[in-house]
């Protein structure tokens, strides 16, 4: 799909903030607020936009250190990233996942409550996952920036 300057900026205000009324976004970007309406769900429908959720502050709920957990598999064979990327799906303490290139297969985010906690994560879950050869932890020591969205194309 080919995205106009008129969707870059809506996806934009929807970053910043998707629960503004559409007629604000409208307005702001010059639209009526049904072609804005019709715009968005046209992006939902091919998945520009692929949901909406709450920006939620970790430290709060009492998830004080964030680690990145670099994680190297017995092999790159179909079956076994696939085995691993199951059962990191069932693992609600593994944040996010990504497969990489480098010396690592597969690049975790883990949020704890301390550095026990971690531990806990590391022993019972981490090196619990199939197929799991080497891990390699680094502990956020501050978030310098935080993810606000991409930048606009426009």
């Amino acid at each position: 799909m080919a995205l106009d300057q008129i969707d870059q900026k809506i996806i934009s205000m929807l970053q910043i903030d998707c629960r503004q009324p559409i007629a604000d976004i409208a307005e702001k970007i010059g639209l009526s607020p049904s072609a804005c309406h019709r715009r968005i769900g046209i992006l939902e429908k091919n998945s520009v936009i692929e949901g909406y959720k709450a920006q939620i502050n970790g430290d709060k709920l009492g998830y004080h250190i964030a680690f990145y957990v670099e994680v190297s598999l017995e092999s790159q064979s179909e079956q076994v990233l696939a085995a691993f990327e199951a059962a990191v799906q069932a693992r609600p303490q593994i944040l996010e996942c990504y497969l990489m290139t480098g010396s690592a297969d597969y690049l975790l985010k883990v949020a704890a409550e301390n550095t026990r906690e971690y531990e806990r994560i590391y022993r019972r879950i981490i090196a619990a996952l199939p197929h799991v050869s080497g891990i390699q932890s680094s502990l956020v020591m501050k978030q310098v920036k935080r993810w606000a969205g991409y930048p606009s194309r426009s």
